[in-house]
């Protein structure tokens, strides 16, 4: 089996992906991209014709999308525990998708300053923002992590969101999430890979 290639930056999500290698304790390499040439050259838009990062290679294989990275590594490095059991199952795919589809969406139309009226929150597939941080606030506030008792990758997505909108103000600063993100900012793997993009982060 290769090491995972991950194609990166250090001011993207590609932060997520690191935690997630970082946690499943595997070694693996890393490019890291610029936003302008190196991200839409044409060795790199073969790999992911988005332009955009992060991209995973592994085993000749692409996977893109941070949540999609983060599922497969769980997957394919099953050993290190990341993967759910099978009572985790549930929880764990629901949250993990409900972060990258009406999470995700949310955040980005609050902070783009859009919020969909009564009509068009029918079609927007998320209601409002409000009320995706109301439940959000009440998926992580039911256990220790997301899918139970037990940390998963779908904590190191899940966890990211959260961190993320909490430090640029594009949550709710309920007590859920930081609650929910000061268990999961102590790992060791999240401090490893924090430090790692950290030093690469042209000050």
């Amino acid at each position: 089996m290769s090491k995972p290639h991950l194609y990166t930056n250090p001011r993207s999500r590609g932060r997520t992906v690191r935690w997630m290698l970082e946690e499943i304790g595997a070694p693996y390499d890393i490019t890291v991209l610029n936003y302008g040439e190196s991200m839409k050259a044409a060795d790199y838009l073969a790999i992911n014709p988005m332009g955009k990062v992060p991209a995973l290679v592994h085993n000749g294989m692409v996977v893109t999308e941070c949540a999609a990275i983060c599922a497969y590594l769980a997957e394919a490095f099953s050993d290190a525990g990341f993967a759910p059991k099978p009572e985790e199952r549930a929880a764990y795919l629901r949250w993990f998708f409900f972060a990258a589809g009406p999470l995700e969406m949310a955040i980005t139309n609050h902070s783009m300053g859009w919020e969909p009226d009564t009509k068009q929150q029918g079609f927007a597939g998320y209601g409002n923002y409000k009320l995706v941080n109301e439940v959000l606030e009440q998926a992580v506030s039911k256990s220790p992590y997301i899918a139970g008792q037990r940390f998963t990758a779908a904590d190191v997505y899940i966890g990211a969101q959260i961190g993320w909108g909490l430090q640029f103000n594009l949550l709710e600063k309920r007590q859920g999430f930081i609650d929910y993100w000061e268990r999961l900012s102590t790992r060791p793997a999240f401090l490893r890979a924090t430090e790692l993009d950290n030093s690469l982060v042209i000050k």
